[in-house]
């Protein structure tokens, strides 16, 4: 066996790993937690998923640091979250969609929410006594993301350099998956270079093809996994760090449950 073969054979053995133990999840069903909030929005949007001021253009600033069990390493970052108090008196039933980009590191609640998020749960005529109430008993579940008039995109991070480190960040992952494994190949050649994960969404690799690239990856979907391929250039032969580029493909599967029984989608 030639060493591009072996070089497959353990990325799908790896990504067969991975996709047992995400599909073991039940990211939908709903969950019992606490909830607070920053005060700057900024705060949870430079946190460390690294998404940074473009963070706060995800979900029109509704965003969130989750704690430990719900950023996962990393591969939480960008998740999208119904989040509901359970107090009424204050509280709409409906709750906030919220974007995971932080990561709450004390874990003394499931949630620190931007402060405008944390305020849109509040009924009419309420926010200031949701405010004062600090901490929220929550409910929670993963959602799809939507991204209607966004594909896709890597951003090339600053610490890329040509010709053979590239670093990657993905943006706008639409639908309701985890990307678990990333190859990259210059445009044209079969001989796909796997990329690691150095934190959640970015990714990396010191053996990037020269020219033109094109990428492919694999996302949950149902139980199972499944690829989706950039049929044409994404990243150009002169592609500059800091630089945002469309995928041209939109993710909008699907993770099935992985638990029983679990709410509806919408809630009672």
């Amino acid at each position: 066996m030639d060493s591009n073969m072996c070089e497959n054979f353990f990325t799908l053995s790896l990504l067969f790993l991975l996709l047992i133990s995400s599909t073991s999840a039940c990211d939908r069903c709903v969950h019992q937690s606490s909830a607070a909030y920053f005060s700057s929005a900024s705060t949870v949007a430079a946190g460390a998923c690294g998404y940074g001021s473009m963070a706060m253009g995800f979900n029109g600033g509704f965003v969130a640091a989750g704690s430990s069990v719900i950023h996962r390493g990393g591969i939480g970052c960008g998740a999208c979250f119904q989040v509901r108090c359970k107090d009424t008196r204050v509280c709409t039933r409906g709750g906030v969609k919220v974007t995971l980009t932080d990561l709450n590191k004390n874990n003394d609640t499931g949630f620190i929410l931007s402060s405008s998020a944390f305020r849109a749960m509040a009924r009419n005529g309420m926010v200031q006594d949701l405010n004062k109430l600090g901490i929220l008993d929550v409910e929670y579940k993963r959602i799809p993301c939507e991204y209607k008039n966004q594909n896709l995109s890597i951003r090339v991070e600053e610490n890329s350099r040509r010709p053979n480190y590239l670093a990657i960040k993905f943006m706008y992952q639409g639908g309701q998956t985890d990307i678990v494994g990333v190859d990259v190949a210059r445009v044209g050649s079969s001989n796909w270079q796997f990329m690691n994960r150095d934190y959640g969404p970015v990714w990396s690799t010191n053996q990037a093809p020269v020219g033109s690239l094109q990428f492919r990856l694999v996302v949950t979907s149902g139980y199972d996994g499944k690829w989706i391929w950039t049929r044409n250039a994404v990243l150009p032969m002169d592609w500059k760090t800091g630089s945002v580029y469309d995928l041209g493909v939109k993710v909008t599967e699907i993770a099935q449950e992985g638990c029983n029984p679990c709410h509806r989608q919408d809630w009672e």
